[in-house]
């Protein structure tokens, strides 16, 4: 038998209460009985996905809600150490673009994490899997897209007590509700930052192609860290592109390292996603994609904070906007790119 689980909540303070969002649910304890009947025992056609932690199923409780249930693959140590972090982390927090836990189970060596469910899955599956074809994604639910989640990374480095690194951000972890309204997902990885700190040294976690160079190679987390995965996910939603392109057997190109050479050219509708049919706000493109490359940049001191991203996204500061437009990364090329933005070597710091 595994050994009975005990999450530790820890209660939130008062001034802290009042920034969160009016968003309120309450979590509870899942019986395995219950989640049995609510996934007709897990069946595969209930199964909304799988990944290295196990698989995620579509649910119907008995009060006609339906829910998520993330179901951990196999118990171990390590496993469930993730998945207290994940139900911590997820109970102490409430925003509009962060996913709502429903609640979890722990009975045995089962480690089960239920959610709200989203009817639109997630912007991986619009962008590049199942729903890529249906064109779902007009320009406007994009910016929207951005600016929701920007606004829910930017709750966990300025509002949450502590302050929390989410250190997996990614397009398959922005979920998107019934009407296209982002929400982050997916705290296994997540670190919470002690005040007073900078960083922590921790063991690398996260998706190749959105890690941060100074995270991928010495394992510094910091809110940075994030911003760099953020603009790596602004320029996907914005192109339609993954964010590692391979050109050869040797050869492999970021997305960052495609999009700069275009912007420094001055060949910004090259970036917009093929998908849009040229149907997108010139204005709040080249915002997004400038924003993007300034929070990808390789030195971590250069990229701006999450406040000051949800501020550009949102156009509010013209005085801002045009400080963007003169930032140094959009003067020049780097000396290891041609015109058409290919790394001069595989081992760019872009890539572990």
């Amino acid at each position: 038998m595994g050994k009975a689980f005990c999450p530790i909540f820890f209660c939130a303070k008062g001034s802290d209460r009042k920034k969160r969002s009016k968003k309120v649910s309450t979590w509870r304890v899942f019986s395995l009985k219950e989640l049995h009947s609510a996934t007709n025992n897990f069946n595969y056609d209930n199964k909304l996905g799988e990944g290295g932690f196990g698989s995620v199923y579509w649910g119907h409780l008995w009060d006609g809600s339906q829910i998520a249930v993330k179901r951990l693959k196999v118990w171990s140590n390590k496993a469930d150490m993730e998945f207290a972090t994940e139900v911590e982390i997820l109970a102490r927090i409430r925003h509009k673009n962060l996913l709502n836990l429903r609640g979890y189970c722990a009975e045995g060596k089962e480690r089960i994490i239920v959610y709200d469910y989203m009817p639109n899955l997630s912007l991986l599956s619009h962008l590049h899997r199942q729903h890529s074809a249906d064109c779902l994604l007009h320009w406007n639910r994009r910016m929207n897209i951005a600016i929701g989640a920007a606004e829910g990374i930017l709750y966990l480095h300025h509002h949450a007590t502590p302050h929390i690194i989410h250190r997996d951000i990614k397009s398959s972890n922005v979920l998107l509700d019934a009407d296209f309204q982002a929400q982050v997902a997916d705290f296994g990885f997540a670190k919470l930052i002690p005040d007073g700190a900078t960083h922590v040294t921790t063991r690398v976690k996260g998706t190749l192609g959105y890690l941060a160079p100074e995270y991928a190679m010495l394992g510094k987390a910091s809110e940075s860290c994030d911003v760099y995965s953020f603009g790596i996910l602004l320029l996907e939603l914005a192109s339609g592109k993954r964010p590692i392109e391979k050109l050869s057997a040797s050869m492999k190109r970021s997305i960052a390292d495609w999009a700069l050479p275009l912007v420094i050219g001055k060949r910004l509708s090259e970036l917009a996603d093929p998908k849009l049919k040229g149907k997108y706000v010139e204005e709040e493109l080249k915002r997004m994609i400038l924003v993007a490359l300034v929070c990808a940049q390789n030195q971590p001191e250069k990229r701006p904070s999450m406040l000051e991203v949800v501020e550009l996204l949102k156009g509010d500061s013209k005085d801002m906007l045009c400080e963007l437009e003169k930032n140094e990364i959009f003067r020049h090329l780097p000396a290891s790119e041609n015109s058409d933005g290919e790394l001069a070597a595989e081992d760019s710091s872009d890539f572990m």
